[in-house]
């Protein structure tokens, strides 16, 4: 019997959860290459940094585009491994509270909380800073400050690192419903601080 026929065996509404699980694997994917991609920039954030602190302390000059740079890339970063530090299960838990319930309740706040708070707060920014975007990319917004950069592409990074993270955030519900399904064992280590 394949693992195929069993799920099929098990109910009506398990071959459904097993293909959402499908599809939660393909959003893991793309999160975890994104994230091992991006992470990347973190070394030529401090490269510009180091780069800058010595241009600006040995020739006493400075550029605005390049201080923009640091804190562009600093947002990429953050923005775009934000999905990714979720399938890690590297956001914030509070661990004091979930090491004293059962991994029943555990599981259910996990889904309460992708549910009404991260999937309707991405939804929120999605349709909020795309607009955002829009106009800044419409007009051609620049930086206020002198020798500035343009500022429409930080801005679309603000919109697809939200369009990962609720596509981290339907992941993991998905996952929360396979495991109180009984068809999905979650593998991930979770921090517990010890």
């Amino acid at each position: 019997m394949t693992s195929r026929t069993a799920i099929k065996n098990l109910g009506p509404g398990v071959s459904v959860v097993a293909g959402l699980l499908k599809l939660s694997a393909a959003i893991d994917r793309l999160n975890e290459f994104v994230g091992r991609t991006v992470y990347w920039l973190i070394l030529v954030v401090v490269l510009i940094s180091a780069t800058n602190a010595v241009i600006r302390k040995v020739f006493n000059s400075s550029s605005n585009a390049w201080l923009e740079w640091q804190w562009y890339l600093f947002g990429v970063i953050f923005l775009m491994c934000s999905g990714y530090a979720l399938l890690r299960q590297e956001h914030i838990r509070i661990d004091i509270v979930a090491s004293h319930l059962s991994a029943r309740a555990n599981n259910r706040i996990a889904l309460f909380g992708h549910l009404f708070f991260l999937i309707p707060l991405c939804v929120v920014m999605l349709i909020e800073g795309w607009p955002y975007f829009y106009e800044s990319y419409r007009i051609g917004e620049l930086s206020s400050n002198a020798g500035g950069l343009i500022r429409w592409p930080i801005k679309l990074v603000g919109v697809l690192g939200f369009a990962l993270l609720l596509l981290q955030g339907i992941s993991e519900a998905i996952k929360q419903i396979g495991i109180m399904r009984g068809v999905y064992v979650d593998t991930r280590q979770r921090n517990s601080g010890h």
